[in-house]
């Protein structure tokens, strides 16, 4: 399988500026018990996953694509039933009303991908670790606990495949101090939005 292109940084940009959605810019809304807002979730979890294409292995493209996965399930019940699944807390109501429940399982996958990712660089930027330890470490937290022993290799090999960590900072942008900024505030972002859904998830009302 052949590697994804990575996308062109323009000059005195960093990678992330080259996101269709950022979860920076994912609507939540308070008043409505931290509603957030489907289409634009989904965006910014499609974008993210652009972010295994700079780490440069084509052993990254199962996780990339299990993620793109459960994207694609919860986005074909936002088209099936667009009124009642304007933000994701209301979609699942709705899904699991109907007796269905592959959005919201798709969800609940996503949510432990996103948080993989965001554990992952979230410990790596603050500190000198290599990304195969921090990814690695994350995993076990996150997505290991359910995965089966056939899935478990396939992740393992993506994480030994990581790149060096200078290597990695260096295709997201030719400013450091901006690079980690600017990821800085994203993953905030990206962990908030992770720990809303995560509730949600495990409360009785997402339950089938």
């Amino acid at each position: 399988m052949a590697a994804a292109a990575v996308v062109q940084i323009p000059a005195g940009a960093t990678f992330l500026k080259t996101f269709k959605k950022s979860f920076i810019d994912v609507p939540i809304d308070a008043e409505k018990g931290n509603a957030i807002s489907t289409a634009e979730f989904l965006e910014a979890a499609e974008s993210l996953t652009t972010m295994f294409d700079v780490l440069g292995s084509v052993a990254f493209s199962p996780v990339k694509k299990d993620m793109l996965g459960n994207v694609e399930k919860i986005r074909k019940r936002m088209l099936a039933a667009p009124l009642e699944s304007q933000n994701i807390q209301d979609l699942v109501r709705n899904e699991l009303k109907t007796k269905s429940h592959t959005a919201t399982e798709g969800l609940l996958w996503l949510v432990r991908g996103l948080e993989f990712t965001c554990i992952a660089l979230s410990k790596n930027i603050g500190s000198t670790e290599e990304l195969a330890d921090s990814f690695r470490g994350s995993y076990s937290v996150t997505l290991k606990p359910h995965h089966s022993f056939l899935v478990k290799p396939i992740f393992s090999a993506a994480m030994s495949a990581c790149p060096y960590r200078k290597d990695f900072y260096a295709k997201l942008g030719d400013d450091e101090k901006k690079v980690q900024e600017e990821l800085h505030e994203y993953l905030a972002a990206l962990d908030k939005i992770v720990n809303i859904l995560k509730g949600f998830l495990e409360s009785k009302e997402a339950k089938w």
